[in-house]
Order: C-alpha cells, then sequence, then structure tokens
C-alpha cells in the first residue's frame, strides 16, 4: 500500500513570493500538502505548529532561520525543519544541524528536482520517530505485563489457599442450625465477600493487558473488566540481527504487529543456525554498501532457503542484491509500509 503522502504537511517559509509559490508547486506535485507560505519569522513561529516540516528560509526580514530554530525544535509537535540558504556556507550549515535542523539545502538551479526526495527523507524519518515512539510503549507494556504475570504468582501462592479455607469454614458454620437467623445472616454476608475476593483473583490471574480506568480521587486502576486483546495469526518467526537498537526496536515492534515471532541475534553465525531451522520466515539484516567491506556482513544465505532474506540498506542496493539478499530496504524505510510489503513478499516465496 503506498504511504499517504498527502498527510505530511510542510510549511514554506520564504519573503520572495515567487521563489515560494515555486517551492509550493513543487511539495504539491511530489504528493505533499503544503500547510501554508510563509513571508516572515513571525508568520513562521505562528503557522509552525501545525506543520510536520518547515522549509526554512535563512535570509528573512525579521529574522534569520538559525534564530528560530530553538523556538521551533520547542514546539509541542516539533515539526522537521531544512534549512534553505541563497549561499553554500559549511559554517552555517554545521550550526543550523548543531541547532537542531534536520538538513538544510542551497538555492540552486537543482533544488526543484532535489526537493521531493528531500522531503520524503523528512517524511520517513519523522514516521520512524513516531514508530521507535510507539515501540517504546510496547516495550514499556510489556514490562507492565510480566509485572502482573509476577504479581498473579504471588497472589495465588499466599493468597488463595487461605481464601478457600475461609470459604470453606463459612459454609460449615452455615450449616449449624443453631446460628441465630442475625448471625446466619453475617456469616453468609462474610461467605460472599470472600466469594467476590476469590472472583478477583481469578480475574487477576488471567489478566493481559495493563490498560487503567478512572478511579475516584484522580487515581486510576487497572479495568478488569476488560478481557485479552486480540492475538494476531502467527505469520512465522522473523530473525533481527541488527546491531542498532533503536532500529531494532522498531522493526521489531512493526514486524510484532503485523504477527511476526520476533528473535534478535548477536552475529552472523546465530543468523545462519537459527535461519536453518523450521518455522523462520524472515531473516532481517542491515547491510553495508562501503566498497572493501561484506554487503551482508559475513552472512551467507544456503541456495534454496525458504526465508525471506531482507537487507536494510542506506545507498546502493545492488552489492546488498548481488549477496543474496531476497528483498530490500532503503534507509530510511517508511514504518507505514515496511510490514506490509514484507509479509506480502513471505507469501511470494
Amino acid at each position: 500500500m503506498p504511504p499517504d503522502t498527502g498527510g505530511f504537511r510542510v510549511l514554506v517559509v520564504d519573503d520572495d513570493p515567487a521563489y515560494a509559490r515555486l517551492v509550493a508547486k513543487v511539495v504539491e506535485a511530489a504528493g505533499f500538502s503544503c500547510l501554508a507560505v510563509a513571508a516572515s519569522g513571525a508568520e513562521a513561529l505562528r503557522l509552525a505548529d501545525e506543520a510536520d516540516l518547515v522549509l526554512l528560509d535563512q535570509q528573512l526580514p525579521d529574522a534569520d532561520g538559525l534564530s528560530l530554530l530553538p523556538a521551533l525544535r520547542s514546539m509541542s509537535r516539533r515539526p522537521a525543519v531544512i534549512l534553505v540558504t541563497a549561499h553554500g556556507d559549511e559554517a552555517l550549515a554545521a550550526g543550523a544541524l548543531r541547532a537542531g535542523a534536520d538538513d538544510y539545502l542551497i538555492k540552486e538551479p537543482a533544488l526543484p528536482r532535489l526537493l521531493p526526495e528531500v522531503v520524503e527523507r523528512a517524511r520517513r524519518n519523522r514516521a520512524l520517530q513516531e514508530a521507535l515512539a510507539a515501540a517504546e510503549r510496547d516495550l514499556v507494556h510489556a514490562e507492565r505485563l510480566a509485572a502482573i504475570g509476577q504479581l498473579n504468582v504471588t497472589l495465588s501462592h499466599n493468597l488463595n489457599n487461605p481464601l478457600m479455607a475461609a470459604i470453606a469454614e463459612t459454609g460449615l458454620l452455615l450449616a449449624d442450625r443453631s446460628l441465630a437467623p442475625e448471625q446466619r445472616a453475617s456469616v453468609d454476608a462474610i461467605r460472599q465477600a470472600l466469594q467476590r475476593i476469590s472472583d478477583i483473583l481469578h480475574q487477576v490471574s488471567t489478566l493481559r493487558h495493563d490498560q487503567t480506568t478512572a478511579y475516584p480521587g484522580g487515581l486510576e486502576m487497572i479495568d478488569l473488566s476488560l478481557r485479552n486483546r486480540r492475538t494476531p495469526v502467527n505469520t512465522g518467526d522473523a530473525l533481527l540481527w541488527l546491531p542498532d537498537d533503536t532500529l531494532a526496536r522498531v522493526v521489531g515492534s512493526l514486524l510484532k504487529h503485523a504477527g511476526f515471532s520476533i528473535e534478535r541475534v548477536a552475529d552472523a553465525a546465530t543468523l545462519a543456525e537459527r535461519a536453518a531451522q523450521a518455522g523462520v520466515t524472515a531473516a532481517v539484516l542491515q547491510a553495508s554498501n562501503v566498497p572493501g567491506t561484506d554487503p551482508l556482513g559475513g552472512f551467507r544465505p544456503v541456495p534454496g532457503h525458504s526465508y525471506l532474506l531482507v537487507a536494510l540498506v542506506a545507498g546502493d542496493a545492488a552489492a546488498a542484491r548481488a549477496a543474496g539478499a531476497d528483498h530490500v530496504v532503503s534507509l530510511p524505510f517508511d514504518p507505514g509500509t515496511f510490514a506490509s510489503e514484507l509479509f506480502a513478499a513471505t507469501r511470494g516465496m
């Protein structure tokens, strides 16, 4: 499924109306949405909170682009920023990147041709950051579920047996015909309360979520009325050989939500050993296109392998393909289509 680039909003900031209109047309022709055109720094700051990307001219009538970067980076939505200047200046470029700019462009005849690729890269980087945030939430969720599981064991071990004994004792008391009516009512109320505690313990023992609900006083408690979330159909094991922790978390989170079971391996030898076992449908590694290096880091797919070998490559992918990669994904990749592409590719193996 193609990415929804039209939902990526670009703010063009330039005091030259003709040039700003040209840039806006190039942005829209590439399938992105031009949020607005601003002619000053003040107008840029007013509109930037609604933008995903700001194409920021360095020379503005009321400010220079570099001085606006701190304010733009402190906004709640924190748009990506590409500084655009009429003259190449390495010191300015370095200063812009240190101040938080995502990229740097020079106003030159080739800019309209280069701009769509630069904006697309910014869109993918932003999408990857959002995917990373989702992966971090998944990690917190998994840690909370692990804590809930430990609590379940503790409660069952320490409470279940004495609770069952107490319920049995109230049953014996209720069988005593010598109890006065008011005593019988009190014992029955105790029995019902104990049974309610038993029911709650059973709900906790089958808990597989960490969603909360509001409690009086501004507190929150885990909602025991919610049942387990649907488990996706398992599409096989996906092996990840990705030394970068951030990239591994994002890829793992995306594939997990697509139904893959994720296993991260530490080296080429382990990847080769695990890939030879049944159930593996995909192996994902970060490839190199640096001259003189092994494109697949020493990993060698065996002829006729049944899994999909996926190489993540920054730059030219020819070497990775020649080394045996079945599917190549350019870095930065689009998290909106990454999992679906791999799922379709594994089905075509």
